[in-house]
């Protein structure tokens, strides 16, 4: 299996289908308490299957924004985390929580990489060299570049086929990927891109490493990921203080 092969545009639609519900509850069209259609439905209302439907519910349960109740169903819980600004207003604090979570996720991930590269199936591989692919094609789309790079890690750790880390992933949820911030210290677009190009390049090593079953080049590639981002973050700390004081 080829990790570069030919990257086409195109968005999962799973990623489109929770766009779809996630602009619902934005707009108000879908307020909290409100249940969800059955995953029959939404199958049926978007033309997709019932796996599509489970990840997109997936992807708004981590992201805080409804919730299951065994039995019942899914149902609205509000509407989704701060944007950038709103993070920029209390960025010190923010910046602060995202290094300490950043330390959490290298004890765990970098495990859960090499855990990857030995006991992933070819379905498994597959996926997260998909999961690459759509983040490939998300560089200049902050919002779903942040998506695709929490799928990216998800397939990571569902490939080591021990659920404790898929649950610690969607424990934490969409803020292990806090991109926002990242933008905010690169506000020239150039620039920006090119940590974009710099972060998928990191993610490509990962993908390598794990499709070449090499256990210990993954926790390495794993480990430069996120030991790199957070240098990076503390350059933001760092930058924050500056201009405060």
């Amino acid at each position: 299996m080829n990790p570069l092969r030919e990257r086409q545009p195109r968005q999962s639609l799973a990623q489109k289908l929770s766009e779809t519900l996630r602009a619902r509850i934005e707009s108000g069209e879908l307020v909290e308490g409100d249940k969800l259609p059955t995953e029959q439905q939404l199958s049926l209302e978007h033309g997709v299957s019932r796996t599509v439907v489970r990840e997109a519910i997936a992807t708004l349960k981590a992201d805080r924004l409804i919730e299951a109740k065994q039995g019942s169903g899914a149902y609205v819980l509000g509407r989704s985390s701060p944007t950038a600004q709103q993070i920029w207003s209390t960025q010190s604090q923010t910046i602060s929580s995202v290094i300490e979570t950043l330390e959490l996720r290298a004890a765990m991930e970098i495990e859960a990489a090499g855990l990857a590269a030995a006991r992933c199936s070819p379905a498994q591989e597959a996926r997260i060299q998909e999961r690459f692919h759509d983040l490939g094609t998300s560089l200049e789309d902050h919002q779903a570049a942040q998506d695709a790079d929490y799928r990216f890690h998800m397939a990571i750790a569902e490939a080591t086929n021990n659920r404790q880390f898929v649950e610690f992933l969607e424990y934490l949820g969409r803020r292990t990927i806090p991109r926002a911030q990242l933008h905010l210290l690169n506000p020239d677009p150039d620039a920006a891109l090119t940590m974009e190009r710099n972060l998928l390049a990191e993610h490509e090593a990962i993908l390598r490493a794990i499709c070449a079953h090499d256990v210990e080049a993954a926790r390495d590639a794993m480990r430069v990921h996120l030991k790199g981002s957070l240098e990076r973050y503390r350059q933001l700390s760092l930058l924050t203080n500056q201009t405060n004081n």
